[in-house]
């Protein structure tokens, strides 16, 4: 029996039995539902990200060039999964996560008038190459390439941010909701990646994630507290 591409004949054969299902059964039950709840989750991950920046119309303490990297890293994870053909469940969650990244971009440009020529001309070279990179019309050494640079990338998306961050000592408009959501996601995609016995470099990008938005949650955590503080005293 099988459905979305969950096998729940095991588990339903051992419990019709009155025994509880065995390991072997049970992890792999447990990656799929794992991935779809993720999936599902997120389509709504940087939604807190997006409604604070709305509701503050500030993008205050947000680096341009992280939102932009993670555009970018998104695309190369994406389109790599569909040319390797791994399961939905596997790497659903990058096609929301990349429309909402858009999403995000699109309004940082618009709290940061007036733009550059310069950042424009990012958004231009990728509407140039994303478009090939998505429809795997690339040689595939290539790809791969593309892809292992995929967790630099992913990890330039974060220092820049990391590190705007440690320079302030603020985290700004961060939203703790959206990277407690990253954080997360990724370790939940570190049990499923394996589970799914997906190629290695797939699980050494999220274990970078896992890093790094630990990171940059224990920078909110920490740096949100002492403006509590004196906000407590001022009042």
């Amino acid at each position: 029996m099988e459905y979305l591409g969950i096998d729940l004949s095991c588990a339903l054969g051992s419990l019709r039995k009155g025994n509880f299902p065995d390991k072997d059964c049970l992890l792999p039950l447990i990656s799929k539902l794992l991935g779809y709840a993720i999936v599902a989750a997120s389509t709504t991950v940087k939604l807190p990200q997006i409604l604070k920046i709305l509701k503050h119309k500030s993008v205050r303490g947000l680096s341009m060039l992280a939102f932009e990297l993670e555009v970018v890293g998104y695309t190369i994870a994406l389109a790599y999964s569909l040319h390797k053909g791994l399961p939905f469940s596997a790497y659903g969650e990058l096609l929301f996560l990349l429309i909402q990244a858009f999403i995000l971009v699109a309004i940082i440009y618009y709290y940061s008038r007036p733009i550059s020529t310069i950042t424009w001309i990012r958004p231009l070279i990728y509407c140039a190459v994303a478009p090939p990179v998505l429809a795997g019309k690339i040689n595939p050494l290539l790809f791969e390439a593309l892809y292992a640079s995929q967790h630099l990338i992913f990890l330039c998306a974060r220092v820049p941010q990391i590190w705007q961050n440690f320079s302030n000592k603020s985290t700004g408009e961060l939203s703790f909701l959206t990277s407690f959501m990253n954080f997360g996601g990724s370790m939940v995609r570190v049990f499923t990646t394996i589970q799914e016995n997906a190629p290695k470099s797939v699980l050494l990008g999220y274990a970078i994630g896992v890093a790094t938005n630990f990171t940059i949650l224990s920078q909110i955590v920490l740096y949100q507290k002492p403006q509590a503080t004196k906000e407590k005293k001022v009042r």
